[in-house]
């Protein structure tokens, strides 16, 4: 606590010096300054925060500003751009509607409890939206078991295809219990799989990047937790539901943006 404390505190201190340029009308490096003249310099800084503490405060808050917009902009590049990896199905399983106009990008891990909560949700989305285009994106956060399990599935991508795929993440995801590789390969082979080939393809470095790539947009995106999703213009984290979601999708037919004007 007290380092994560310091860096903060470093942070701001950075943005108020800058702000009282200290050093904007002299060429000298600040390790050029003698030992008196940076005691002169850290005696006028300190005296300056003293009378003034609420510059602490406002620069927290200037900092958090420009931090969360950027963070906003870096996430309108990514959602927003057809040709992102958020939308690479490239071991990724598509489900739904492959050509649908209406894009849902779901974020889960298969030992997510509110991801098994909303199962049915997503199955009524696409039964009520024939134009809707699910890309589901592991994201085995929770345990060990999490990344077995989506070596797994990333696998049986190369031999389950739409409608399969989601009778195999259904009863996947439906289970009770930790899941992990042998209840993955289970549900596989209980649909038919070829298991060895179901085994050596979770094992390959093309796999391993889906994960990886998944991994990485969800951290671009502020994604924390399971499930999530991108629909439209929006990031929405949590299971939010149906009703929520629903009216969303309805938007972005409607609107192009999952709020209209």
């Amino acid at each position: 606590m007290f380092q994560r404390s310091l860096a903060l505190f470093a942070r701001r201190a950075a943005l108020i010096f800058a702000a009282l340029g200290i050093f904007a009308f002299s060429p000298v490096r600040a390790d050029e300054f003698s030992p008196a003249q940076k005691a002169e310099i850290e005696s006028i800084v300190k005296s300056y925060l003293v009378k003034n503490p609420e510059i602490l405060r406002d620069a927290a808050a200037e900092l958090d500003a420009r931090e969360k917009l950027a963070a906003t902009k870096a996430r309108q590049q990514i959602v927003g751009d057809p040709a992102s990896p958020l939308f690479d199905v490239a071991n990724q399983a598509v489900i739904g509607n492959p050509g649908g106009a209406i894009t849902l990008v779901e974020f889960f891990d298969y030992n997510c409890g509110y991801c098994k909560r909303a199962l049915g949700d997503l199955a009524r989305l696409m039964k009520d939206n024939p134009d809707l285009r699910v890309v589901l994106r592991d994201l085995p956060i929770l345990s060990p078991g999490s990344v077995e399990a989506a070596k797994i599935a990333n696998s049986a991508t190369n031999q389950f295809k739409g409608a399969k795929f989601w009778e195999f993440h259904q009863k996947l995801l439906g289970s009770h219990g930790p899941v992990g590789k042998a209840e993955a390969i289970a549900v596989a082979k209980d649909l038919g799989a070829d298991v060895d080939k179901l085994n050596k393809g979770a094992e390959t470095p093309e796999v391993s990047a889906a994960i990886d790539q998944s991994m990485e947009l969800a951290k671009d995106l502020s994604i924390n937790g399971t499930p999530s999703y991108v629909i439209g213009d929006e990031v929405v984290v949590g299971a939010v539901g149906y009703n929520d979601l629903q009216a969303k999708i309805a938007n972005v037919r409607k609107c192009g943006k999952v709020v209209c004007s």
